[in-house]
């Protein structure tokens, strides 16, 4: 069910409010109005809007200066200025603090209908925008997506299969087996490819903030939110959302996703206005759902609802076949990346990472790859540049057990710098999860 677009009128002539409300609830719009600057920043800061008409002569804070609160407290919600004391500086001065566009009153029910939305356009279109750089990346390194096993291909023809469809699909499998990939190929391939694809780490937060970020919140929801904020399920209005990690959600928030699903919409986080939501959703878990469910750690009802489709993926060290092919494409990626030209993989090397038990699986080939393409000074990769597949690859003796730990600590802090104490990002650079690098740093100290 897809939500209608939310308008609010501000406006102190009552006649131009009325008309302009009929005029756009007549065009689909859900409309609200106030009739003075301080109800306006009351509402304003209550709940999101996709939209603000502002008229600028009014009682309290002008339109001027409600578009100036709404630029810092609300970046994100379009505005158009409406006056019927039009003059060239005042329209200079409201496009300078950040409007939509500017309209001089009397407008016919024509003009203020392409205003509207030529604003919601334009506003779409650098959201858009923002998500579209985001996506480059993401579609680039789609071209990883290989594998001539029997095991990928039937994900590809699965993927083939369920991906025009609207159905929820849970993807399981080992950390780093590409799980968001599959999702993001999935989206590729659906009517909805077109529209978002918003990404939530349901492991990264817990609690008020996961809540918030996901479902929005209303003002003072939270301590210290001094205006309402969308959610990622209304920037991901009819595209896709992937919950990846969606065994970490707590059960209250898997009730509020189950409501989603079954078409009964969502709340912001200390709202009760029901909104609409129109998505996709795709998940991914690591976990073995079965005992999740058995453990009373994951609905049983919403696993039903998700896994309509399950693809399973296998870990790398079951189909050692897709390992050279998954080594050149990352090759050509971090070849670009670094600028260099390196041409391939020596016999000896090749060797050595179809040898490799990955327990990072392709994750942490993606990363052996780019610190190999970093270290190499030569024409292909050798074993002296795949260091860290452990120590003394070339030669192919074995460490004692100590030399391998003192190896991992250190392995493991030094990306931890690199990602300024990210303990998210440092996870998925090593290919697991938040919980094994939880317990890898508690060893470690």
């Amino acid at each position: 069910m897809k939500k209608p677009v939310s308008i609010l009128i501000v406006e102190d002539d009552d006649d131009m409010r009325v008309a302009c409300t009929y005029v756009l609830t007549h065009h689909g719009y859900s409309v609200e109005h106030a009739s003075n600057g301080t109800d306006a920043i009351d509402l304003l800061g209550g709940r999101a809007f996709d939209l603000v008409l502002l008229d600028v002569m009014m009682p309290g804070p002008n339109g001027l200066e409600i578009l100036s609160w709404l630029r810092s407290e609300s970046p994100d919600t379009p505005a158009i200025i409406t006056t019927g004391y039009a003059t060239l500086d005042m329209a200079v001065e409201a496009m300078r603090t950040g409007a939509a566009d500017f309209l001089a009153k009397p407008f016919t029910p024509d003009e203020i209908i392409r205003s509207v939305e030529r604003a919601l356009q334009t506003h779409r279109i650098e959201r858009e925008n923002v998500l579209l750089r985001q996506e480059l990346a993401a579609r680039a390194d789609l071209k990883g997506f290989v594998g001539r096993g029997e095991a990928m291909r039937q994900v590809r023809e699965l993927i083939d299969r369920v991906g025009p469809s609207n159905s929820a699909l849970l993807i399981t499998g080992e950390p780093g087996t590409g799980k968001e990939m599959v999702a993001r190929k999935i989206w590729e391939t659906s009517p909805r490819r077109d529209k978002p694809f918003i990404v939530v780490e349901c492991g990264a937060l817990l609690g008020t903030p996961f809540e918030s970020e996901l479902f929005g919140y209303v003002k003072s929801a939270i301590p210290g939110a001094q205006s309402a904020r969308h959610g990622r399920l209304d920037v991901a209005s009819e595209g896709t959302l992937f919950f990846d990690e969606v065994a970490s959600l707590s059960l209250d928030v898997q009730g509020r996703l189950l409501g989603v699903m079954e078409g009964r919409g969502f709340t912001r986080l200390g709202g009760a206005r029901v909104i609409p939501a129109d998505v996709r959703v795709l998940a991914a878990t690591s976990r073995n759902m079965a005992e999740e469910i058995a453990a009373g750690r994951f609905r049983e009802d919403l696993y039903y609802r998700l896994a309509v489709v399950p693809i399973d993926l296998p870990p790398l060290r079951q189909r050692t076949e897709d390992v050279p092919l998954f080594a050149q494409s990352f090759l050509a990626k971090y070849n670009r990346k670094c600028r260099k030209r390196i041409a391939g993989f020596s016999a000896d090397a090749m060797a050595a990472l179809v040898r490799h038990d990955w327990p990072g699986n392709v994750r942490e080939l993606d990363n052996v790859v780019e610190r190999a393409v970093v270290l190499a000074n030569a024409d292909v990769i050798d074993l002296k540049d795949l260091m860290w597949l452990g120590p003394d690859a070339a030669a192919g003796r074995a460490t004692g057990e100590m030399d391998l730990r003192d190896m991992e600590r250190e392995y493991v802090a030094r990306v931890l710098k690199e990602c300024d104490g990210n303990r998210s990002a440092t996870a998925r650079r090593l290919g697991i999860d938040r919980k094994t690098l939880w317990r890898k740093l508690k060893d470690a100290s």
